[in-house]
């Protein structure tokens, strides 16, 4: 099977060559190919270990809170025939949040052993890491990873000089209109086909919809299996019930009476919590937004989700794929909330791979105020409000209320409009003018 490129390729290898590189340990959602870009990476030695401590249960003895790691590699280089020879031989521990023995000895490879290139990741693994607050501060790092990006749809469709030639497109020399239009059929298709590895190798082997939807289904009962794994306070039902009303209340703030009617705050409130550990949603947080650092004015009554992959949720709320392929622009931006779920989803993806990243919005909590901007981020030093919008400028009223209210000068509105600009004299504001760099939806790692 082909490997399609990741944006976490380039980091592994810099991390590969740092002289004072530490154990590394990839975090996400299950299927998101974290196990397949260590694959790949371990081309780049000339010796490739990988264990899996759920397959191989039997290793999980080889680590304890004793472990000399160096017998501990003598070991298994025995068992499995295979050199291990410092910068030569990268060791992968899959599957190692069954053995939380063997994720708080990861620390010692720093310590004992920083020649070694070490590498581990597994599923549902935050919820062993939630259990281990200290596991390896200061002598572990961990990169996150996502399902693919928009730029990583269209490489692994073969489709890189056209990533290429938009990332260098400007406000001021924009796409042609062919590129433009050829990028927002592109971006469609993505709406439906998400960035789940399975959907995307599925859909440029088939080009399919109806195939690509039973591999979301596969992973939706892949998910709802592990429903079962997690915590005993929680039953799967509702784990399941609240997953779906994130989906069906995206881009507004979480309501959990939309749950169930009857059922106590704090229950939902608990499978939020299991259901972001298990990276299948992430928060979008309400910030006052009156300056750097954005989650200093953090106001967790107000908080929207995000669903892990557009397409799987189009999926799951049983959306015809003719509502987006047919759909008019305006209609296909508004639809839904779904432009706003790839828009954060986007901002998630192109954050700092070493980072947790932490999303934001603002809304008007003055009286009888119902102004809110979708997503604020931080840029030189300032605080940039981004609103997601219909392929025409329309009010914007929010957007200049906010920007009023902390004197801001600079956003961006991301639509399905080409590259672009505009300036706002405010009325109310002595006329202060207000610029907007208009960055299309599909161009948004340009920003980021």
């Amino acid at each position: 099977m082909a490997y399609f490129k990741r944006h976490i390729d380039e980091q592994l290898i810099q991390w590969k060559d740092a002289p004072r590189r530490k154990p590394l340990l990839i975090r996400g959602a299950r299927q998101v190919g974290k196990s397949t870009a260590v694959r790949e990476f371990g081309k780049q030695f000339k010796h490739y270990i990988e264990i899996n401590l759920e397959k191989q249960t039997d290793l999980q003895q080889l680590f304890s809170e004793n472990i000399d790691v160096k017998k501990t590699c003598e070991k298994l280089s025995g068992t499995l025939s295979i050199p291990i020879v410092p910068g030569e031989t990268l060791l992968f521990i899959d599957e190692i949040q069954v053995c939380k023995e063997a994720i708080m000895t990861l620390r010692y490879f720093k310590e004992d052993y920083p020649e070694l290139h070490v590498i581990a990741a597994g599923s549902l693994l935050e919820f062993a890491l939630e259990e281990l607050p200290s596991f390896g501060v200061g002598r572990i790092r961990s990169l996150y990873m996502y399902p693919f990006s928009f730029d990583e749809y269209l490489m692994a469709q073969d489709l890189d000089l056209a990533v290429e030639y938009k990332s260098k497109a400007t406000s001021v020399e924009p796409l042609s209109d062919l590129a433009h239009k050829e990028l927002i059929d592109q971006l469609r298709t993505f709406y439906l086909v998400g960035g789940m590895p399975a959907a995307v190798t599925e859909w440029t082997e088939t080009h399919s919809y109806l195939e690509v939807s039973h591999v979301h289904h596969d992973i939706i009962d892949t998910y709802l299996d592990d429903f079962s794994k997690y915590k005993k306070r929680v039953s799967p039902v509702l784990l399941q019930q609240v997953l779906r009303s994130v989906a069906l209340q995206a881009g507004k703030k979480f309501m959990y009476s939309s749950v169930y009617k009857d059922i106590r705050s704090s229950l939902v409130k608990d499978a939020l919590h299991l259901l972001t550990l298990a990276g299948l949603i992430m928060p979008v947080k309400h910030t006052d937004g009156t300056g750097i650092p954005l989650g200093a004015e953090e106001n967790n009554r107000y908080v929207k989700y995000l669903f892990f992959d557009l397409g799987v949720m189009q999926t799951m709320l049983d959306i015809p794929s003719a509502e987006i392929l047919l759909a008019s622009d305006v209609d296909f931006v508004n639809k839904g909330a779904a432009s706003e779920m790839f828009a954060g989803l986007e901002m998630v993806k192109y954050h700092d791979c070493f980072q947790k990243p932490e999303i934001h919005y603002w809304q008007n909590m003055t009286r009888n105020g119902s102004a809110e901007v979708d997503y604020l981020i931080a840029r030189n030093g300032k605080v940039l409000p981004i609103e997601v919008k219909a392929n025409t400028q329309g009010s914007m009223q929010s957007l200049w209320i906010f920007m009023r209210k902390r004197s801001l000068h600079e956003a961006v509105r991301t639509s399905l409009e080409n590259f672009g600009q505009f300036d706002y004299h405010d009325p109310l504001d002595q006329f202060e003018r207000r610029h907007v760099d208009i960055v299309p939806l599909y161009a948004l790692s340009n920003l980021l």
